[in-house]
C-alpha cells in the first residue's frame, strides 16, 4: 500500500474537527486498506507503532529530526530551527524545507507504507553507542523518497505530535461502520478492546473474520484487561440513591493500581493506563507467587508504600521514587510495600469478568495467602448510610481516601465506568465532596519567592469525543516549595513553542505545555465561565465551567495518563450535585 494513501487521508483529518466527518474519513481508509496491514494503519494513526502495553518507544527527540531534515534536503540546521520557530510545527517544517530542496527527485522510490512501519519498528530497537546516528540515517532514508506531505506525517509521526481529534471512541465507530456496515456492532468492537487492550489486533480480526471473529476475543494471560472504572459520589445519601441495595464497602487506598498476570512463576504487572510496570516492582516478581495459591491467574491490587517500622500508609507520592531510570534497587530497599488485592479476573483458566462481585471476592478470598507483603483490601457489606459512615470513618482512621462502593451481585466491566461502583471520598473537605484529576497545558511565570518558577498553572479536563483538553482553571495555591521546584523540573522537558492544537483555550499563557502530566486539583465549588472550555454548551451557549479556589493536593497522578485525566462529564455532574445541595 502507499504511504500517500495514509498520508492524504491524515491530511483531510487534520483539516476538519467534526467527528461525523473524521469518522467518513476513516472508514473510506479502513476499506481501502488490506486486511494484511490494517493492524499497522490501526497503530499509525494512534501515532504509536505496537499497542502502549507492549512498551515500544520511538524516542526521537526533535534535535534529531532537525538533523535528519538537513541531511536529506541540504538546508542547514539554523535555517530550519528558525522556520520551526517561526511555525512552531516540527513536521509542517520538514514538509516546507523538502519542498525546496535543490536535488531532482526522479530517482526516488514511491513510498509504502510497509516501509515506514518497519522502518519505525527499527528506530524503536535501537539503542546504545551509535544509535542516534543510525536513527538519523533510517529518518533521512524515508524522507529522500516522501512526498512533502508524506514527510510532514513521518515526522509527526516520530515525534508523537499526529493530533488528529481521533480518539479511540472515533477509531472504534470507523471499524463497526467499515467491516460489519453497522455503526450499533460498535459495542462488540468496544468489548473486544477492553479484554485485549489492543486495537490493531482488533482490527486485524475484524478485517478477516469479521463480526465472528470479535466474539471470539477472550481474557487472556499477559494481554491486559482495560480497567473497570468508578462514579463519584459526594455523600453516603448520594450512593443509597444509585445503589438501592446492600452493597460491598472497600477501603480506598492511597496507591498504584495494579493489574498482575501469572502464570506459574512468571508475573507482570500492568499500571492503570496499561503500562508494562514489571521493571518497578521486582519486589513483587520475587515474592507474590507464594501469595498467591493458583498457577495462573489475573488480578487486581493496589501497591501502597509502607512504613516498615510502623506498618502505617504512605502517600502516593512515595511510589514515585521508584520510576528512577537509575539506582532502582536502592528505590526498593529506601520504600517498601505491600500488594492489596480487590479482584479476580482470570483463575484456572476461567474468566471470570462476567461473574458476579461477591463470587469474586470469595475466590479471590480461597487464593489470596495474607501476609505482611500480600493483603485483601478490607471489605464488608453496607446496608445503610451508618454502616457507611463507619466504613469510611475506619478507612480514613486506617490512612486510606475513602471507600469504593460496589454493587455485590454486578459483572467487571472492563474499560467501563457506571454505577456499579462508586467511590466516596472524605479526605478533602471541599465543597465538591472530591478531588478532579486535571492536565497541565501551560504556566505563567512567578513572582516574589515563585521568581524564576512557573507561578501559576493552566489546566484541561480532557474530552473524549474530541480527544481536545478544554481548560477549566489556573491553579497557583497548595504548591510547597518542593513542589515548585519538582514541577519546574517535570515540566521544563514538556515545554512547546505554541499552544499544543488539541488544548481549548481562550487565555494566553506564558508557556505552553505537551498535555502530559496529570495533577489532583480540589476546588470550593464549580462555577459557569465564559472563559473556560471544559462542558462548553452542556449548561448554556458559549459558556463552560471553572473551577472556583482551586488547589493542588500535593498530589502528581504519574500513573494517569493525559487521557486518564476527568472529563466533561464528571465535571458536569459535579456541578449538578453541588446544586442539588444548594437546594436543599
Amino acid at each position: 500500500m502507499k504511504f500517500s494513501v495514509l498520508s492524504d487521508s491524515l491530511e483531510k483529518m487534520e483539516s476538519t474537527t467534526k467527528r461525523i466527518e473524521l469518522t467518513d474519513i476513516l472508514v473510506e481508509l479502513l476499506k481501502n486498506t488490506h486486511a494484511s496491514i490494517i493492524s499497522k494503519v490501526i497503530y499509525l494513526i494512534q501515532g504509536k507503532i505496537r499497542p502502549n502495553f507492549e512498551g515500544v518507544e520511538l524516542g526521537i527527540a526533535e534535535k534529531l529530526v532537525i538533523r535528519a531534515i538537513s541531511k536529506s534536503s541540504g538546508i542547514t540546521t539554523k535555517k530550519i530551527e528558525d522556520d520551526y520557530n517561526d511555525g512552531g510545527d516540527l513536521g509542517k517544517t520538514g514538509a516546507n524545507i523538502l519542498r525546496q530542496k535543490t536535488q531532482t527527485t526522479f530517482t526516488a522510490e514511491t513510498i509504502t507504507l510497509e516501509r515506514v512501519y518497519d522502518t519505525l519498528l527499527k528506530i524503536s530497537k535501537l539503542e546504545g553507542k551509535g544509535s542516534q546516528d543510525m536513527k538519523m540515517k533510517y529518518i533521512s532514508s524515508l524522507l529522500n523518497d516522501a512526498t512533502p506531505i508524506e514527510s510532514k506525517f513521518i515526522l509527526k509521526i516520530l515525534l508523537g505530535t499526529l493530533r488528529l481529534g481521533i480518539a479511540e471512541n472515533t477509531t472504534m465507530d470507523a471499524l463497526a461502520i467499515a467491516f460489519t456496515n453497522e455503526k450499533s456492532n460498535r459495542e462488540l468492537v468496544e468489548n473486544a478492546y477492553n479484554v485485549s487492550s489492543d486495537l490493531g489486533k482488533v482490527s486485524e480480526v475484524l478485517a478477516t473474520e469479521g463480526i465472528n471473529g470479535i466474539l471470539k476475543f477472550t481474557t487472556s494471560l499477559f494481554s491486559p484487561i482495560r480497567p473497570m472504572l468508578a462514579d463519584r459520589v459526594k455523600s453516603e445519601d448520594d450512593a443509597f440513591k444509585k445503589i438501592k441495595n446492600d452493597f460491598a464497602a472497600e477501603y480506598k487506598l492511597d496507591g498504584e493500581r495494579a493489574q498482575i498476570h501469572k502464570k506459574n512463576n512468571e508475573i507482570v504487572l500492568f499500571s492503570r493506563s496499561l503500562e508494562n510496570i514489571t521493571r518497578y516492582y521486582p519486589d513483587v516478581v520475587e515474592k507474590i507467587s507464594k501469595c498467591i495459591n493458583a498457577n495462573d491467574g489475573i488480578f487486581e491490587a493496589e501497591i501502597v508504600a509502607v512504613n516498615e517500622n510502623t506498618g502505617n500508609f504512605l502517600p502516593f507520592q512515595e511510589l514515585m521514587h521508584r520510576r528512577r531510570k537509575y539506582k532502582l534497587e536502592q528505590a526498593v530497599s529506601d520504600y517498601p510495600i505491600t500488594v492489596n488485592f480487590f479482584d479476580v479476573l482470570y483463575y484456572n483458566q476461567t474468566d471470570y469478568l462476567e461473574k458476579p462481585y461477591m463470587e469474586r471476592r470469595k475466590t479471590l478470598e480461597n487464593i489470596i495467602k495474607e501476609n505482611n507483603f500480600a493483603k485483601l483490601v478490607p471489605m464488608s457489606i453496607v446496608s445503610n448510610e451508618g454502616d457507611v459512615t463507619e466504613s469510611l470513618e475506619n478507612s480514613i482512621n486506617s490512612g486510606c481516601e475513602g471507600l469504593m462502593l460496589k454493587v455485590i451481585d454486578s459483572p467487571y466491566r472492563a474499560g467501563t465506568r457506571g454505577n456499579n461502583w462508586l467511590k466516596l471520598k472524605r479526605e478533602y473537605q471541599n465543597e465538591l465532596g472530591d478531588s478532579l484529576d486535571l492536565v497541565v497545558v501551560g504556566a505563567f511565570f512567578g513572582r516574589g519567592r515563585r521568581t524564576g518558577k512557573y507561578g501559576t498553572l493552566l489546566l484541561s479536563s480532557y474530552n473524549s469525543e474530541s480527544d481536545t483538553f478544554p481548560t477549566i482553571c489556573k491553579v497557583g495555591t497548595g504548591f510547597t516549595d518542593e513542589n515548585l521546584d519538582q514541577l519546574f523540573q517535570i515540566l521544563s522537558s514538556k515545554v512547546t513553542l505554541k499552544k499544543n492544537p488539541r488544548v481549548e483555550s481562550t487565555m494566553e499563557a506564558d508557556i505552553w505545555f505537551e498535555p502530559e502530566l496529570v495533577l489532583e486539583i480540589v476546588a470550593s465549588e464549580i462555577s459557569l465561565s465564559p472563559i473556560h472550555k471544559t462542558g462548553l454548551n452542556m449548561i448554556r451557549k458559549d459558556i463552560g465551567f471553572a473551577l472556583r479556589f482551586p488547589k493542588f493536593t500535593g498530589k502528581i497522578r504519574s500513573e494517569k495518563s493525559a487521557e486518564d485525566a476527568s472529563v466533561d462529564e464528571e465535571v458536569l455532574a459535579l456541578y449538578k450535585n453541588q446544586k442539588k445541595s444548594e437546594m436543599n
